[in-house]
């Protein structure tokens, strides 16, 4: 009994059931100004002020961005006074932007 044979049938259920989720979640991901706010974000905590100047995003698109990362879950904030900063709240984000990062805006582009 060759027990690999019978393992590939599970593993491949198993990833088409996760698959639709990760294609949701890369989803999320895969927009210009939302991988902008990502980027400014993987260097550190930021208000949505130092966001907006960061990424020239205008503030209701910036809004309207910050509101679809954390409603996935991949940002979250935290209130200071009448400010928000806000931070990367999943961890396979902080892995993507620095590999993103590494691949496409280092000074040796691939």
């Amino acid at each position: 009994m060759n027990y690999e044979a019978e393992q590939e049938p599970i593993l491949a259920e198993a990833m088409a059931e996760k698959a639709e989720g990760v294609a949701g979640f890369l989803k999320g991901l895969a927009n210009p100004h939302r991988l902008l706010i990502l980027c400014a974000l993987s260097k550190g905590e930021r208000s949505v002020g130092d966001l907006i100047a960061e990424t020239s995003i205008a503030q209701t698109s910036m809004s309207q961005h910050l509101a679809k990362l954390k409603a996935e879950g991949i940002v979250d904030f935290r209130r200071e006074h009448r400010t928000l900063h806000y931070f990367i709240a999943h961890p396979a984000v902080m892995e993507l932007m620095a590999v993103l990062y590494a691949h496409f805006c280092g000074s040796k582009q691939s």
